[in-house]
């Protein structure tokens, strides 16, 4: 009897992971339709347009999460290399002319009819995948800088391809997930070493190589330089962040929404939350985003398997990752750049990925050994 009492538990898995991931996604749901309604009436012609969008997102991501999460992790060690090709294909189709769709002067979307994909988005999780599977096949390789070298081309390549699209926010995120992953897989000094180094000297030649980019590093410094072009988005955003005060003006009151805010949906869609909601909003949407991240960790570190505990370690850091990146740049923190806040932006792409990769993590719960997942649940 107890026996199969503690079988069915573990076939239920970190719930507590499974519904902060789901309540995120949900408010995110919510959230972009706050955020877009009146943008969406006046481009379209639909105040619900953003809202089904991200609504037909939801229900499939969660589909791709449940699916997944059935299937033994384990089995997903193999698809690695494969990930990573795919990753790095569907990466070079967005130059293709007529494949390719650019957007403000950025090609970093595949059209394929009216459906548009992101494959940055993708191969985000690829990576992670491909090296989760590399040094778990033999940890030996993780102890020397040879042995890292795979894993090394392997990011330096997506970054390659997602900074020419260009996109250096992601190829940014990237960088910092491939640091990650070496940090969680144990790499040597040496290993960490050659990826720090040239990134402290990468950022900033790649700032220089493009004008674009001085004048967003020149607008982060001082906004009010330029009120009317670089520095607009960041005004705006912090005017949201002062409306909002501690409690908000209110759900669906946002007044930054009323396109004085460029990407409200998307990009920004936190500035709306704070100025809807206030501080305290804020304060438990961040809550529970470290919830997640928690009880990721967590799942990884109870896992007793080196491949489930790089897999389910890389995905929730890349989550943290982005969404830690995506208030930097909200607040005036960081130089503004493009970069969605994970299950809470509007994107179809970043949000079905994102749940599916979660869907891997809460599967790792699942299928790890019972004397485990108590600790893990408790």
């Amino acid at each position: 009897m107890r026996t199969r009492r503690n079988d069915r538990a573990a076939a239920k898995g970190d719930l507590l992971f499974l519904a902060a991931v789901l309540l995120l996604a949900g408010w995110g749901v919510l959230s972009v339709y706050a955020a877009s309604s009146y943008n969406a009436q006046v481009q379209y012609g639909d105040e619900f347009y953003f809202f089904k969008k991200q609504l037909v997102g939801f229900v499939l991501g969660t589909a791709a999460m449940a699916g997944i999460s059935f299937l033994p992790y384990e089995k997903l060690q193999k698809t690695g290399l494969a990930a990573l090709i795919l990753s790095l294909v569907l990466l070079a189709l967005v130059f293709i002319p007529g494949l390719g769709r650019s957007n403000y002067g950025a090609t970093r979307w595949i059209g394929i009819g009216p459906v548009t994909i992101q494959p940055s988005e993708i191969a985000k999780l690829g990576f992670v995948l491909f090296a989760a599977g590399y040094f778990a096949k033999d940890p030996a390789r993780m102890r020397t800088l040879k042995g890292c070298i795979p894993v090394l081309g392997a990011g330096l390549s997506v970054c390659v391809l997602i900074i020419l699209e260009p996109n250096m926010s992601v190829t940014m995120c990237v960088g910092a997930i491939m640091i990650g992953m070496l940090f969680l897989a144990g790499a040597s000094k040496k290993a960490l070493a050659a990826v720090i180094v040239p990134v402290l000297f990468a950022v900033p030649a790649l700032i220089l190589a493009e004008p674009y980019r001085l004048q967003r590093l020149s607008a982060f410094l001082d906004p009010w330089a330029s009120p009317k072009e670089e520095g607009y988005q960041l005004i705006q955003s912090l005017y949201a962040l002062s409306n909002g005060g501690l409690f908000g003006v209110g759900l669906f009151n946002s007044r930054q929404k009323y396109r004085f805010l460029p990407f409200s949906e998307s990009d920004f869609i936190l500035s709306v939350i704070a100025e809807e909601t206030g501080f305290f909003g804020v304060l438990c949407l961040f809550a529970l985003i470290g919830f997640i991240v928690w009880r990721g960790m967590r799942i990884a570190a109870r896992c007793g398997s080196l491949y489930g505990y790089l897999l389910a370690g890389g995905i929730t850091l890349a989550f943290a990752v982005q969404s830690a990146l995506n208030a930097l740049v909200v607040s005036g923190c960081i130089p503004p750049t493009g970069l969605p806040l994970p299950l809470v932006s509007a994107g179809n792409t970043s949000l079905i990925v994102t749940l599916a990769g979660m869907g891997v993590v809460y599967g790792v719960s699942r299928h790890t050994p019972r004397q485990k997942l108590i600790l893990c649940t408790v």
